[in-house]
């Protein structure tokens, strides 16, 4: 019996805790953690109604990069009428697209100090760095998807979660998520529209799932994958059963077969009877150079311990593998982790980094955007946006630091040497949901000294070699790591250039440095 075991079955009695954390972390606590904050001293949070969005001027071109444009604490310019200035602040969920010189951002209904939405968040870039605030997809809740959760008995949120986009021909189409506070009870919503800033239609639900005893995970947290046969796969999920796919039809965007759920193709490992942590947030790419689909989901509680796992496979359907070649959709955690909560000096570090969009320019590069949380002010949600990397056997690697628009120039040997610090990004099981998941257990920096000669850290035992780029730490203890080495900014310590390395180890565990001398 233990194979057909269901993350639901296992865990029923942690997912009420599940879906109203998930809520309230979100709306209620950062309104009032928002209105205790000392830029803020009104009564009541502040009260909106969806305004008609900020007209965009073009005039979007990036100024002198500053670090001190991008605080962590944004209390300043938290009200809802400040929101021309938020750019990439208060981004939860990023789903991004890129459609001629901009890349647009859409993201869940979350804000701090504000009760903002229903509407979805519209963002807009050019470069990745400076994000205009577009206003709200919708200017409420959708009227398909609350008429379906009503329809059974509930009443729903009023806000919208963890949207995707995608481009079909001359058609946007946006998905929305919307759930209630009845367990499970939720729906992923489709409308589209001739431009990726709207007017969005909306055409109905997609997927759907219902507080009963049947075996599903949780409709909410859509993406996306046109496969290279032309057929459209939708993933979704988000505990209970794990992350299910299903196949839509490529004329409507709506599920192929009406009503289908789709199947299970990931989850987690379970302690002594009980989940190791919530999975959801899935993201899914084709990456013709490497001729593999791979598959990112979200771990664990979103305000501590987010981090990002991955796996791949030949198929849009699976199985996808992970690091050792262990199937995603078995009982267990999967490698690699590729980003996870982190601490380097001079900086607090950051927390709850995960739900990741993963896309790319046009030519090649790729990127992750995901939420970052101070560890000094969880509340606070900024959107991080990382150069993605592959290692020479085909995995996907995150740079330690935030796009900078650094130009890139080949890194030579010489440069390496001298003091660095290097994260390890380890990992400490802890079943469990908000409750038992409080600590977001950053990975923190420790020193690493390359030596002119060849050592590492003063020892003749630890010996690193460098070439075209690819940087190998061969540690005494048959440990090797092998990175990429690229520049990058020091946004901890606001410099404007230094040497950065991202990679893996022999046991699929990711390693970052960043140069400091």
């Amino acid at each position: 019996m233990r194979a057909i075991r269901t993350f639901k079955m296992k865990a029923s009695k942690h997912k009420n805790f599940q879906l109203f954390f998930r809520y309230f972390q979100l709306i209620v606590l950062i309104v009032s953690l928002g209105i205790l904050t000392s830029s803020c001293e009104k009564e009541e949070p502040e009260k909106r109604t969806n305004s008609k969005p900020i007209e965009p001027t073009d005039e979007t071109d990036p100024e002198v990069f500053d670090f001190d444009r991008f605080p962590d604490d944004y209390s300043a310019i938290s009200s809802y009428e400040d929101r021309d200035q938020w750019g990439f602040y208060n981004v939860h969920d990023p789903a991004i697209i890129k459609d001629g010189e901009y890349y647009y951002s859409y993201s869940t209904d979350a804000s701090y100090g504000n009760v903002i939405g229903p509407g979805i968040q519209m963002r807009r870039s050019k470069d990745l760095i400076n994000w205009e605030f577009l206003g709200l997809a919708f200017d409420e809740i959708p009227e398909k998807g609350a008429n379906f959760i009503e329809s059974n008995g509930g009443e729903p949120f009023n806000s919208l979660w963890a949207p995707y986009v995608y481009k079909f021909g001359n058609e946007y189409r946006l998905y929305y998520s919307l759930s209630s506070p009845t367990p499970r009870l939720s729906v992923i919503g489709l409308a589209t529209a001739s431009t990726p800033r709207g007017p969005w239609v909306e055409k109905g639900p997609v997927v759907t799932s219902l507080a009963n005893n049947t075996r599903q995970t949780n409709a909410i947290d859509p993406t996306i994958i046109v496969a290279e046969n032309g057929e459209h796969w939708f993933y979704y999920g988000s505990a209970w059963d794990g992350i299910y796919v299903l196949q839509l039809n490529p004329a409507t965007g709506m599920a192929l077969n009406a009503g289908d759920k789709g199947t299970r193709i990931a989850q987690r490992g379970f302690t002594n009877g009980q989940p190791n942590g919530n999975i959801e947030g899935p993201e899914i790419i084709y990456n013709p150079e490497q001729q593999k689909y791979y598959l990112f989901i979200a771990y664990d509680w979103l305000e501590t311990k987010y981090n990002v796992r991955v796996g791949r496979s030949d198929s849009p359907t699976g199985p996808f593998y992970d690091f050792h070649g262990h199937d995603m959709n078995e009982e267990r955690d999967d490698l690699p982790m590729i980003l996870a909560p982190f601490k380097f000096e001079g900086h607090p570090g950051y927390q709850g980094v995960s739900h990741p969009a993963v896309f790319q320019d046009g030519q090649g590069q790729y990127y992750m955007a995901t939420q970052a949380r101070p560890a000094t002010g969880v509340f606070f949600m900024t959107m991080h946006v990382r150069q993605m990397y592959w290692t020479e056997d085909g995995w996907p690697v995150v740079s330690p630091e935030r796009y900078g628009g650094l130009e890139q120039t080949p890194v030579e040997a010489a440069e390496l040497s001298g003091a660095w610090e290097r994260i390890v990004l380890g990992y400490r099981v802890v079943p469990g949901y908000a409750e038992e998941q409080r600590s977001p257990d950053l990975q923190v920096s420790v020193p690493l000294t390359l030596g002119a000669d060849g050592s590492i850290n003063g020892s003749a035992e630890n010996q690193w070699t460098y070439s075209d780029g690819t940087l190998i730490l061969n540690w005494a203890d048959g440990t090797v790591e092998k990175v990429i080495v690229k520049r990058g900014r020091d946004w901890e310590n606001k410099v404007m250039e230094t040497l950065i390395f991202t990679g893996l180890n022999n046991e699929g565990i990711a390693v970052w440095g960043k140069k400091i001398e």
